[in-house]
């Protein structure tokens, strides 16, 4: 390793994400999307690429210091399209761009009023079909007071939404003619032309109440006359739809588990011409979702892909891994793609019935790949961050298994130190991360790889009501938060004290989200650890309700009764009510927009240590939300991971 560095916090602006593939028509150019994190201007770039199918060397297709993102073929080849904020007047509020695949300069598409989300092209490459917000009311131009009739009415990452929900538009790409095809104060999502151009499927409740309900069906609209269908039976919730080649049939994902709170997504397929929904994938355990929680990149959900008339491919969580599957539609038969040990997304299909997608795994931040329609002769199509990764120090994670109180075996890794010694003690920091229903896994976590180059033993764990170990593991946590999972994380613990390297003394814990919940719950419960750091944080179940964003709804199934009915359990299974245990110095780190776990949260806990006399310390970012490790400003990113690393280093 001579001459290499170890990974620092500003390793964030030399990473480089790759993502979002789609394969030109006559399956010859791969378009891609490369992220760069812009010191200067504190803000996010990200430009086209291209790369032959074949290999050779990427190109980059659009320039300038934009955030373009989204890239798709026209069916005919003739164009590009794409999201893109380059126009001045369009920061933070991204529109559909055109680029012609024989040269010249982007043109800007659509001029909606709110951000394009997503979109499709028409099979005859004639229109496109995207996702826009829309104000159902108008607004009052000499008032700035919010009047608040419904119970969904904030959102993390959105902010208030102001009456403002997603319809469905038409643009045709001779005129540019705009058309809103669907109305009302509904969410309409993940349209999707048929074969024939003649129809979109698209997901949403319709129904009287749908903010407080769980389900969701497939509907079909003809852009024509707007006469619309339901096909689903309304006894399930079901997203992204996807016709099968002859148009007659379509794909989606959903679930009917409605009153589990960790229902496994599985493969449903109805007919287009209407009728009940039928899992093709009930009897696999896992659930075709990826669900891998990491800090760099995320991958777009992309619905169902038919290869031929019989099989879809998706991908599903398994054990930390992230792979690539094919599944036959009449006999239920799963076939894994991709091996274990890393993590793929943003699956396109070639013509040939190949496939292109992004992978990254614990020892690097991803590349493009494709395959062959059965999983072989996989080819690297990109190394864009080869550079970089020749140039720093990477510990590699090892995995293990240890047996909980219980014998039931609990997965996890383990990262040493940079430049471990034998025979020396280091300290140990237990990662926890949020969900519950999520997991740790094999994706490149520079959060992770910073503190093993600040000499920490890294510990993480897939505990019970992870996702990518089945339905019983998942489903581990009902009524029982805190609980059942505490001891999972204490025998890992345990385990790595064991192998002879760990400070005993020296132990840390943190996390994010019910991260942070555990992280309350586990010092709350144990002094065994010396510092921790609670992010994003969850400390009074009761005073949650009503102040976040979802709790609302599905509370009955999380804690079995909503908090005026039965507000003992909520009280039970709150951190808050153990404060006077806690000890352990703490760190809370929390985003002041943050509505999925509200900054009240962070202020509740921090005041109650106070009272007492604990050590406790609140940082407070100010215009960032629940994402703020993964997609917050990037000076406040690099500021979060400098609070961690300094509080531990005080306190460890």
């Amino acid at each position: 390793m001579v001459g290499k560095q170890r990974i620092e916090t500003d390793d964030l602006f030399r990473i480089k994400l790759v993502n979002d593939p789609d394969v030109s028509p006559d399956s010859s150019t791969v378009v891609f999307t490369v992220t760069e994190l812009d010191r200067e201007d504190n803000r996010y770039r990200a430009a086209l690429w291209v790369v032959s199918l074949e290999g050779g060397e990427p190109k980059r297709l659009t320039s300038g210091q934009h955030r373009d993102g989204q890239p798709q073929w026209s069916p005919d080849g003739h164009h590009i399209a794409f999201t893109s904020d380059r126009d001045p007047d369009d920061r933070g509020k991204g529109q559909i761009w055109l680029l012609e695949t024989r040269g010249g300069e982007p043109r800007r598409f659509t001029n909606l009023d709110s951000p394009v989300e997503s979109f499709s092209w028409s099979p005859d490459s004639r229109s496109i079909v995207c996702v826009s917000k829309v104000r159902e009311r108008p607004a009052n131009p000499d008032s700035d007071v919010r009047h608040i009739t419904t119970i969904r009415y904030k959102f993390d990452g959105e902010g208030f939404l102001d009456d403002r929900y997603r319809q469905i538009f038409t643009v045709e790409v001779a005129s540019g003619e705009t058309r809103q095809i669907t109305q009302g104060a509904f969410e309409h999502t993940t349209p999707a032309w048929s074969p024939t151009g003649f129809e979109i499927a698209f997901a949403a409740n319709l129904n009287e109440g749908w903010e407080l309900a769980s389900t969701r069906d497939i509907h079909v609209i003809r852009p024509d006359s707007l006469s619309m269908r339901r096909l689903s039976d309304g006894a399930g919730s079901w997203s992204s739809p996807s016709w099968s080649p002859d148009g007659t049939r379509i794909a989606c994902y959903g679930t009917r588990n409605l009153k589990s709170d960790s229902p496994r997504t599985e493969v449903f397929i109805m007919p287009a011409g209407g009728g009940s929904p039928q899992s093709v994938s009930e009897t696999f355990d896992r659930s075709f979702s990826d669900g891998c929680i990491a800090d760099l990149v995320s991958y777009p959900g992309r619905p169902p892909l038919w290869v031929g008339e019989n099989e879809v491919c998706g991908v599903y969580g398994d054990k930390g891994s992230v792979r690539l599957a094919r599944l036959r539609v009449d006999d239920e038969q799963v076939s894994a793609m991709t091996g274990e040990g890393r993590r793929v997304g943003a699956l396109a299909v070639t013509s040939e019935g190949g496939f292109v997608y992004a992978g990254n795994d614990s020892v690097s931040p991803g590349e493009l790949f494709s395959c062959e329609s059965e999983g072989s002769n996989e080819h690297r199509l990109t190394r864009i961050n080869l550079d970089w990764l020749e140039s720093v120090e990477i510990a590699e994670p090892e995995p293990f298994s240890v047996a909980s109180e219980d014998g039931c075996e609990v997965h996890g890794w383990l990262l040493k130190p940079v430049g471990f010694t034998e025979g020396a003690k280091y300290p140990l920091l237990l990662q926890i991360h949020g969900g519950p229903f999520g997991m740790y896994g094999e994706t490149f976590m520079h959060e992770f790889q910073l503190l093993a180059s600040k000499c920490y033993v890294v510990l993480y764990t897939n505990p019970r009501g992870s996702t990518g170990y089945g339905d019983k593991w998942a489903q581990g946590l009902h009524l029982n938060w805190g609980i059942n999972d505490m001891p999972d994380q204490m025998a890992a613990v345990d385990w790595a004290i064991a192998q002879g390297f760990v400070d005993e003394k020296r132990l840390g814990v943190l996390g994010g989200s019910y991260g942070g919940f555990m992280t309350n719950w586990i010092i709350g419960h144990t002094d065994r650890f010396k510092a921790a750091c609670t992010m994003r944080t969850l400390s009074n179940l009761y005073s949650a309700y009503g102040t976040d964003d979802i709790m609302f709804r599905g509370t009955e199934d999380l804690f079995g009764a909503d908090p005026w009915d039965d507000s003992s359990v909520y009280w039970k299974l709150s951190p808050i009510s153990y404060v006077e245990q806690i000890e352990t110095p703490l760190l809370i780190i929390h985003s002041e927009e943050d509505y999925r776990c509200p900054i009240g949260q962070a202020e509740e806990l921090f005041t109650a240590l106070k009272r007492r006399g604990k050590t406790v310390e609140l940082v407070r970012f100010p215009d960032e939300n629940h994402g703020l490790s993964r997609t917050g400003q990037p000076k406040h990113r690099v500021e979060r991971l400098n609070f961690i690393t300094e509080w531990f280093d005080r306190h460890l």
